[in-house]
């Protein structure tokens, strides 16, 4: 499905980054594998993972580069395209996948715990796509796939910067799909159910977290990989401004905020009134506080 295509990916070097440009490539890509091969919560520097993949795909007899840059970086970030470009002679699609995870309890977040997340997710993720647009725009076409998650769209404990960020990448990708939507630009993202090295960080609190937990190693990194590979090609043409979630097997696509009440007062509202008469009437339409296993409370299947 991808022949001819050219597809970067950010944080290639492991997880699901990794399995989506294995796939990527066996479907037919040049695949430009980025990851800066830092530590689960962002220290260090490694070239292995990146240079690893990219051994994995010509072993396989596939096409792929290994790029270090981080994505937090604009000037890495643009090398990551140009690489792309320099390379394979074109960007067809980008994968806003690289990311970090720095948890703590709202009241012990620091702002260099903030800073560091919203840095790799959701600036990394409008650095790389910013590097691509031209050559989209100039080409007519294009596929944005930025990765989300389930704790910005439902909710989750200590984790207010990495909530935040993929809530922003919502915002991000939807603009990018009502502002290049005439250029033939596509902008879509994923909710990733799947164990990784940053799903493994996050200690159990309890025995339901525990089993939880436990129940997320069955969902393996490589059932990603098929709907990045399908929005990635032609056949995702008519497909834009989505948000999509992968469970296993399991695929889900989510709803986006729009008005559920309404209250007129021709008179106008005073806080008073809202209390009074406002209050009683929305309180049963307001969502609860929840997480995303209370959402997905089932098996994965």
């Amino acid at each position: 499905m991808l022949s001819g295509k050219v597809v970067a990916v950010t944080g290639a070097g492991r997880g699901i980054g990794r399995e989506i440009a294995l796939l990527c490539a066996r479907e037919g890509a040049a695949v430009l594998v980025n990851d800066f091969g830092g530590t689960a919560d962002g220290e260090g520097h490694d070239s292995n993972p990146a240079a690893e993949t990219v051994a994995d795909i010509k072993a396989a007899g596939g096409s792929a580069l290994a790029n270090f840059a981080s994505v937090a970086d604009p000037a890495g970030a643009q090398s990551i395209i140009e690489d792309a470009v320099k390379a394979f002679g074109r960007i067809d699609a980008v994968v806003n996948n690289a990311g970090i995870l720095r948890d703590r309890i709202w009241h012990k977040m620091s702002h260099e715990d903030w800073k560091q997340v919203i840095d790799v997710h959701l600036n990394g993720a409008f650095n790389v796509s910013k590097a691509a647009t031209p050559y989209f725009r100039d080409q007519g076409s294009g596929s944005f796939i930025h990765f989300t998650s389930t704790s910005g769209l439902i909710g989750n404990f200590g984790q207010a910067n990495y909530s935040a960020a993929k809530m922003g990448i919502v915002g991000l990708s939807n603009s990018i799909a009502l502002d290049m939507q005439r250029a033939g630009v596509r902008s879509n993202c994923i909710a990733p159910f799947a164990w990784s090295r940053l799903i493994a960080t996050i200690p159990p609190k309890d025995e339901a977290e525990r089993q939880r937990l436990e129940r997320m190693k069955s969902m393996s990194a490589d059932k990603i990989a098929p709907l990045v590979a399908f929005l990635a090609s032609d056949a995702s043409a008519d497909v834009t401004g989505q948000i999509f979630a992968v469970r296993k097997n399991e695929i889900f696509l989510f709803s986006v905020p729009r008005p559920i009440r309404s209250m007129h007062r021709s008179d106008g509202w005073t806080a008073e009134s809202i209390a009074s008469d406002l209050l009683p009437a929305f309180k049963p339409s307001f969502h609860p506080l929840e997480r995303s296993s209370d959402v997905f409370g089932w098996d994965p299947v």
